[in-house]
């Protein structure tokens, strides 16, 4: 009998090298498993914060100020429940007027804004000269500042020396005072907002058009279909989508409005919206309860019934784009 000692292993050290990678490899797959289960819930973490500290706390906190008399004024706070909601609802004519006013000037200038910004997105998606050169044009009244575009069209609609009363004497109507009346006020901040966001709702349809195939409209020149045609049946459906997000976007910004109205009073009115609160909005309505009557609790019923006033009109709007994506 013979012993091969270049083969064989010293007594109690023969299964010695294989424990520490078969704990290395059971701890390595324990790893794996934890970063699998738990690392995406670490990367969206920062978002989570982020949104509780300016997002949900802020909410929270203004459901909780608008059931208190909250004011500076006032050395203790009382809960008062409903009665903020009940007194803004019934008891507050300057309220509904803000309503009416903003809503009349997201009427105004919403649907022409999507309308007008289909129009140009569509004309920017065919070959044309100087095509960049044309769709930076549209870009640019973005990244002007909004207190630029307010004094420009300040300075347009003025009563004395407006260029827009000029053009319209030269056709022999009488000059119109733009921050007075009503109507005409609502049409002066409206023409600032289109002016303002077409290009931007432009350029996201653009980018839209530029994903659809190619080969859709090929098919429908040969059936003999015209660019009117293919506008309206291949354009416009596949569109749909991006449609209702610029509408929802446009409803959030809308009844938001603030520092176009705000900024056209040139001074003259202030938040109140001109002398007869003619063009108050609704935020604008919400600043001058806290700064002026100093009603925090009222104010924060103001920003709450806002908030459901939007999620409503969003949620009818979606229904509405839907109903008529479905029924073509």
């Amino acid at each position: 009998m013979s012993l091969d000692l270049d083969t064989a292993a010293p007594p109690g050290r023969g299964s010695d090298p294989a424990r520490p990678a078969g704990a290395a490899n059971t701890r390595s797959a324990r790893l794996s498993r934890l970063d699998l289960r738990y690392s995406p819930y670490l990367y969206i973490l920062p978002f989570f914060v982020i949104f509780g500290i300016f997002s949900a706390y802020p909410i929270i906190y203004t459901v909780w100020i608008a059931l208190t008399d909250r004011s500076p004024m006032n050395e203790t706070i009382s809960f008062v429940g409903l009665d903020n909601f009940v007194e803004l609802l019934t008891q507050d004519p300057q309220f509904w007027n803000a309503v009416v006013n903003t809503f009349g000037m997201f009427a105004l200038s919403t649907v022409p804004q999507l309308a007008i910004a289909l129009v140009l997105a569509n004309a920017l998606n065919r070959k044309l000269r100087a095509q960049t050169f044309f769709r930076m044009a549209i870009a640019m009244p973005i990244i002007t500042s909004t207190a630029v575009v307010a004094l420009i069209f300040s300075m347009l609609y003025a009563k004395e020396f407006g260029l827009i009363n000029w053009l319209l004497d030269l056709v022999g109507i009488e000059p119109i005072d733009w921050r007075a009346n009503r109507l005409a006020s609502w049409f002066a901040v409206s023409t600032m907002v289109d002016w303002r966001w077409v290009g931007y709702n432009a350029l996201i349809y653009l980018a839209a058009m530029q994903s659809i195939s190619k080969d859709m409209y090929e098919a429908a020149s040969l059936d003999g279909a015209s660019r009117r045609r293919q506008f309206w049946s291949i354009t416009i459906p596949q569109l749909r989508p991006t449609i209702i997000f610029t509408l929802i976007v446009s409803t959030i910004g809308g009844l938001q409005l603030f520092t176009e109205p705000l900024l056209f009073t040139s001074g003259a009115g202030g938040i109140s919206g001109g002398s007869e609160g003619q063009f108050q909005t609704i935020t604008m309505y919400l600043l001058d309860v806290m700064n002026t009557r100093f009603r925090w609790g009222y104010a924060g019923a103001v920003a709450l019934v806002l908030f459901l006033l939007i999620a409503l009109v969003s949620l009818v709007n979606y229904l509405l784009a839907r109903r008529i994506s479905s029924d073509k």
